[in-house]
């Protein structure tokens, strides 16, 4: 597919650029990580060639210099919240951030429970970090945060938190979600390196929205897409316009609380060294953008995958036709509808025509291939078939995958799980296909393929099943369905 994006380029400039933010402080570096840290999937969409892992990538160029602290809300531990793109909960994230850190040689072995009141839940979460041997550090609530700055830069606000003892130039505080006090923790370390005579710094690392591209550019639209629940908007910094006569891009919420940041910093190191939340960032991912066109294009097509996305959980759950409604006009800014993708169009006519759900899947060379429902394959299954024959290079007509390797999988489903539907999910359709490429080479050949459709874009003409859309997604393939059910219940798997 088309590259948008250099990789190299963009670990080089990032990784000095933090260095120099660094030196800047005399050596010590707070840097909240906005954002995942790893897989980083959005990014990936937005400026073709991101690869998901570049962000970790580039702190393992100077790994040796990097320490990093993990915070987590005590009270999503007490509501147990989820990643929804995980389906784990933010504690058991933690865990799994710090496994995965620590696999790559970084120095991680704080954890800091923000705004903690005694939460039975984040009490039991901290002994069993005890009993791993991970250390936790309580951050509470303090009176007045964030605008009683007098109260908060004191013993009685950031100075009743515990200070975490760290041995490292960079300091790198992540989360497993947004709230969960990255700022404050760095703030509060920042209040306890002054009262120990220790000279250090701030900085935040975001990949979005792009400071240094315009405030239309379809790549900061598609970031306000994407976090249009949190009712959140781009501006331009108005601190940075008047301080240097640019201007730049910034997140309203980091535009309105600057202010009070700048307050804050001016009481704990004596004078900011900011004039704007522009001049806090430390992001070089608008100078890694090597192909501006291609960014445009699939910032567009990630603009309406948001909108499908929004208009099919309005379907299953009946909330959030604002959200639908915004997206809409985030559509018009880019100058793209809902039927942008050739796909859609597709995967409507080949319903149209055949009578029953359809899909279709825009391939790497830009063309368009279908598949239709049949009574032993859905047509997530059907269109994953054809697909891998195309990209292949196997002729449509040939068969990789008999009905004597479907009909067992479908007489499980039926007679002994009591399934309602015989036809095959594209899982099972995969696994069919598995079983099949011991004795048909044609079959072993579509599998050895299946990496060429990461990053294609498939819409179906109904909402498709929870198996069928997981297994997409693991395979890489961004999926839009259609914001109806297949059949008209009130019920649906």
């Amino acid at each position: 597919m088309r590259i948008g994006f250099d990789n190299d380029k963009y670990i080089t400039m990032q990784a000095e650029h933090i260095r120099e933010r660094v030196a800047q402080f005399g050596g010590k570096l707070y840097l909240e990580f906005g954002g995942k840290i790893f897989d980083d999937y959005h990014a990936s969409r937005v400026l073709p060639g991101f690869e998901p892992d570049v962000k970790i990538r580039m702190l393992q160029s100077m790994s040796a210099d990097v320490e990093i602290i993990i915070a987590i809300n005590a009270n999503d531990i007490e509501k147990s919240k989820v990643r929804g793109d995980l389906g784990i909960t933010y504690d058991e994230d933690v865990l799994r951030l710090m496994d995965n850190l620590r696999s790559m040689g970084f120095l991680v072995s704080n954890v800091v429970i923000t705004r903690y009141a005694g939460q039975p839940d984040a009490d039991a979460f901290r002994k069993r970090l005890d009993a791993l041997g991970v250390k936790s550090h309580l951050h509470y609530p303090i009176a007045g945060y964030p605008y009683d700055i007098d109260h908060i830069v004191s013993d009685e606000g950031f100075g009743k938190n515990d200070f975490v003892e760290t041995v490292r130039p960079l300091v790198v505080v992540t989360a497993p979600g947004p709230g969960s006090g990255k700022m404050a923790t760095c703030l509060s370390q920042l209040f306890h390196e002054y009262k120990r005579g220790v000279r250090a710094g701030y900085a935040k690392y975001e990949t979005f929205p792009i400071w240094n591209l315009p405030l239309s550019h379809p790549v900061n639209i598609a970031y306000e897409a994407a976090t249009v629940d949190l009712d959140d908007a781009n501006a331009i910094d108005p601190f940075h316009a008047e301080a240097y006569g640019e201007t730049t891009v910034n997140y309203n919420r980091d535009i309105e609380v600057f202010p009070v940041l700048k307050a804050m910093m001016d009481k704990i190191v004596g004078e900011s060294p900011y004039q704007s939340p522009t001049d806090m960032g430390v992001n070089m991912a608008g100078f890694g953008i090597v192909d501006d066109e291609a960014c445009r294009e699939a910032s567009k097509m990630e603009i309406v995958r948001r909108y499908f996305k929004a208009a099919v959980d309005v379907k299953r759950t009946g909330v959030g036709q604002e959200n639908v409604q915004k997206l809409e006009l985030l559509m018009n800014q880019a100058g793209v509808n809902s039927n942008f993708s050739p796909a859609r169009s597709a995967a409507l006519l080949k319903e149209e025509a055949t009578g029953s759900p359809a899909g279709a899947m825009v391939l790497p060379d830009g063309s368009v291939i279908t598949g239709k429902t049949s009574n032993l394959m859905g047509a997530a299954s059907s269109l994953l078939l054809n697909a891998l024959k195309e990209v292949a290079g196997l002729n449509d007509d040939l068969h990789v995958l008999s009905d004597s390797a479907i009909e067992p999988i479908s007489h499980l489903k039926t007679e002994h799980l009591h399934a309602g539907n015989p036809r095959l999910h594209s899982d099972e359709t995969l696994i069919a296909l598995s079983l099949s490429s011991v004795t048909n080479p044609l079959a072993e050949e579509c599998i050895k393929h299946a990496d060429k459709l990461r990053g294609c874009d498939a819409f179906f003409s109904v909402i498709i099943s929870s198996a069928d859309e997981h297994l997409y997604r693991t395979l890489g393939i961004n999926v839009c369905c259609e914001p109806k059910y297949e059949q008209r219940r009130l019920y649906h798997k």
